[in-house]
């Protein structure tokens, strides 16, 4: 006990530092990430998950030489700093934390050096104020240590575990099978911490990669015939109804629901959609079900009727696996593939990716004309892409599939004052604000594409497909979103409300339609493949073709919450659609397990690489 107690005298350093530790991280729960606790138990369990990460760091400093130790300690708190404050800015935009994968996607870097420092506030600074506090006093004063460095650092290790246990059988107590529950990235630092979720994650990727090696053949049975169980007869006047013609996809970067049809003090958001919206085939609850990878992930939902990963993006974790994708399958019945992007063909590792995908043309940066003149934010502007566009597309044989990905509409969303047609929005959220205008610079770039193709004759035998890829803005402008929409505030509900996205098939000579199932990018390949013709009843996909008499009106996002035509699922709580409040569970319940095994089947196709096995018409 005395030197236990003459232990606690000495090291005022380490008990600094840990002490420093430990406020710096409830801080930052508090004022960074905005985590709300709905009970004093789960406001104990914040305070206290730093606990054990923290002793067990600074107990790894006790194998340093003694005269070094407090440096250990200073880097310990800088390490923490650092892990924390890196995933504020990710959140800040995001709504979500740092996973291994995303760490390692550092060919993203040099693209999005400008969207960071949008992201930094001045005040962050303050985070960082303690380490300040720390080299000083340890420019004041030295210490002594006189006690044995692995007897300390294994003590310490055991208590750091210790609580840890104590932590976790708490936190399972509020939330059982909480590991199970790796998708929900902040339940998971709610209750065990920012450390420990690290340390979690980086096991849980290292299992999946894993995965692969330990496939085998067998396997793609179980999923066959899943497959075959939920797929639905097309319907037979949509059924062939485009076969044979142009097939231009248009990505809408960032562009959400709530600004379709709408006004932004007075001014209409987007009236070239809304008119284009009366002649076509619209889908207004249409939903997109990306996660970390957002623009790539859209890309391979549509591509594959897969999910990307709950983590990461699969274009780069799996870019080297056997896929059955649209592009493939287009390019067996002669169409020519390509997919038109003013960026860098590494971006998101499009380039690996495009090949496994069976693109057989990238017109990537290189294929445009990008000077500073007509950039603007993240690169080329739609206005002059689109134009630019029209050579490329006369260079490629005829039928063709052309995927365009816009880029103004891109956080931060920046535009030139001579580009602006209409004001910022006046909110709390300079985000929020600069959406609105570079919305309706993409809806007039758009429009002028159109007028283009119908000068160069090249309107009238072509498809569009017209959707928006991911969410532009997240919950963390949740106060200025309240605002704009009039409410109170954004619950939980709206929240996945908010992950609607418009999805437009424009067919030209055809009259305009609204359909109201409820849908996602998931369903827009088995949809694409039967209008063009293409049965599909031997191939593995998730989605369900979106005109089919016997489809069932349901989504689920990648995080695991679910919509129906009357109820609405997330965080664990079951909304009745038409109140918009909570109610029972069992409204649900007869939706869990198809949203559960559409997850978990598409992981198990993607981390074991599962397609490699198969062949079609087994």
């Amino acid at each position: 006990m005395a030197s236990i107690i003459q232990f606690i005298k000495r090291e005022k350093m380490m008990w600094l530092v840990f002490g420093f530790i430990w406020l710096k991280t409830y801080l930052f729960y508090k004022l960074g990430f905005q985590i709300q606790s709905e009970s004093i138990y789960q406001e104990f369990l914040l305070l206290i998950n730093p606990i054990s990460s923290t002793i067990l760091l600074l107990g790894l400093c006790f194998l340093i030489k003694k005269d070094k130790r407090p440096f250990g300690f200073i880097g310990v708190n800088l390490l923490a700093t650092i892990i924390l404050y890196a995933n504020v800015l990710y959140y800040r935009f995001f709504n979500d934390f740092l996973t291994l994968p995303v760490l390692v996607q550092t060919s993203n870097i040099s693209d999005v050096q400008g969207s960071i420092a949008e992201l930094i506030r001045w005040w962050d600074a303050l985070f960082f104020v303690d380490i300040l506090v720390l080299v000083f006093v340890l420019m004041k004063r030295r210490q002594e240590y006189s006690f044995a460095r692995s007897r300390v650092a294994l003590a310490l290790t055991v208590v750091a575990v210790g609580v840890f246990v104590v932590n976790l059988s708490l936190a399972q107590a509020e939330r059982p099978q909480l590991l199970t529950r790796s998708f929900d990235r902040e339940l998971l630092v709610k209750n065990i911490g920012v450390i420990n979720y690290h340390a979690y994650d980086a096991y849980i990727q290292s299992h999946s990669k894993a995965q692969r090696a330990f496939a085998d053949s067998s396997e793609i049975n179980e999923i066959i015939y899943y497959t075959r169980e939920q797929y639905r007869e097309p319907n037979e006047e949509y059924f062939g109804l485009i076969e044979g013609k142009n097939v231009m996809v248009i990505s809408l970067e960032s562009l959400q629901s709530f600004v379709i049809e709408q006004t932004m003090n007075g001014e209409v958001v987007t009236p070239f959609l809304n008119e284009l919206i009366e002649e076509s085939i619209y889908f207004d609850h249409f939903y997109h079900q990306t996660e970390q990878g957002k623009t790539s992930d859209s890309e391979f939902v549509v591509d594959n009727s897969l999910f990307g990963r709950n983590s990461g993006a699969v274009f780069f974790t799996h870019s080297n696996n056997e896929y059955n994708a649209l592009p493939e399958q287009l390019g067996e019945i002669g169409y020519y593939t390509s997919v038109m992007h003013a960026n860098n063909k590494s971006f998101w590792n499009r380039d690996m990716m495009y090949l496994a995908l069976g693109y057989e043309r990238f017109f990537d940066i290189q294929s445009y004309d990008v000077t500073e003149e007509n950039s603007v934010g993240w690169g080329l502007k739609d206005l002059d892409f689109f134009e630019q566009s029209i050579d490329l597309l006369k260079q490629q044989p005829e039928p063709y599939y052309t995927k365009f990905i816009t880029l103004t509409n891109h956080f931060p969303f920046e535009l030139d004052e001579e580009d602006r047609l209409i004001e910022e929005y006046d909110s709390y959220s300079g985000t929020l604000n600069r959406y609105f205008p570079t919305v309706r610079y993409m809806d007039h770039a758009l429009e002028q594409f159109f007028e283009r193709l119908k000068d160069e004759g090249m309107y009238e035998d072509t498809v569009f497909i017209m959707y928006g890829d991911h969410y532009g803005i997240s919950s963390f402008h949740d106060r200025s979103m309240a605002m704009y929409l009039e409410k109170d505030e954004i619950t939980d509900f709206d929240t996945v409300q908010l992950q609607r996205v418009p999805l437009i098939i424009h067919i030209p000579g055809m009259e305009g339609k609204r359909m109201d199932t409820v849908s996602g990018q998931i369903d827009l390949k088995p949809t694409m493949l039967h209008l063009l013709g293409v049965e599909t009843e031997d191939m593995i996909y998730l989605g369900t073709d979106l005109f089919s008499d016997e489809r069932e009106s349901f989504v689920v996002l990648r995080n695991g919450s679910f919509v129906t035509d009357d109820y609405l699922y997330t965080s664990e709580v079951c909304y009745d659609k038409q109140t918009e409040q909570e109610t029972d569970m069992s409204y649900c319940e007869p939706y869990f397990d198809k949203a559960r095994q559409d997850l978990h089947y598409s992981d198990r196709v993607i981390y074991g690489d599962l397609l490699r096995f198969f062949e079609r018409n087994e």
